[in-house]
């Protein structure tokens, strides 16, 4: 079906962000459909030193649930979880959250490594793992996790892109599935979620 050539074997999505990425969640979050049964996990560089504000202009917008987990909060299918302010936020192999305030890692906290890297082990090839618009190289070890461990990975098209440095450290580091515009994401979540349903 479609393009992509999807299986409805995924359990989950993980998607990673810092500079210019914002508008690119938020467009992803109000065109997907409401029904989509993947739980979304979102690791996106934020300031650690405001707590309020983020979540609220992402549900605003958003077709769906975007909730900050609490430490060791079960995951769940169909809802969007952002990783809180200066925690690093890791998904544990029975499929729950971990929060830790260790030291930054990529100048980060939460950094996109951790959540792709320990999601990558926790969910192996039934992960897709999209890495958005970024200022530096955060997520691209987290990505050749993914694909290490036989998920599916897509990188934004870096030329797309507000600073491109974040997917084409990706794109340096291992073989991307797929490299998209923004729309193209979302038509890929879109076809995603009707394979899902099949």
């Amino acid at each position: 079906m479609g393009r992509f050539n999807l299986s409805n074997s995924y359990q989950a999505v993980v998607i990673g962000g810092s500079a210019g990425s914002f508008q690119g969640i938020v467009k992803i979050l109000e065109n997907i459909d409401p029904e989509f049964p993947l739980p979304i996990i979102l690791s996106l560089h934020r300031l650690k030193h405001v707590r309020h504000g983020f979540v609220e202009a992402l549900s605003i917008k958003s077709n769906k649930l975007v909730i900050e987990p609490y430490d060791k909060e079960n995951i769940r299918k169909g809802t969007v979880y952002l990783a809180p302010a200066n925690y690093h936020m890791s998904v544990e192999l029975g499929k729950y959250f971990s929060l830790t305030t260790e030291e930054m890692m990529n100048n980060s906290r939460p950094a996109i490594d951790i959540t792709l890297c320990t999601t990558a082990f926790a969910y192996r090839s039934k992960l897709v793992g999209i890495l958005l618009s970024g200022a530096n190289k955060d997520g691209g070890y987290g990505m050749k996790c993914i694909a290490d461990k036989g998920g599916l990975t897509i990188v934004q098209d870096p030329d797309e892109c507000m600073i491109d440095t974040m997917p084409k450290a990706a794109l340096s580091m291992t073989n991307i599935d797929h490299v998209l515009k923004i729309q193209e994401i979302i038509d890929f979540l879109n076809e995603l979620n009707k394979v899902c349903k099949s």
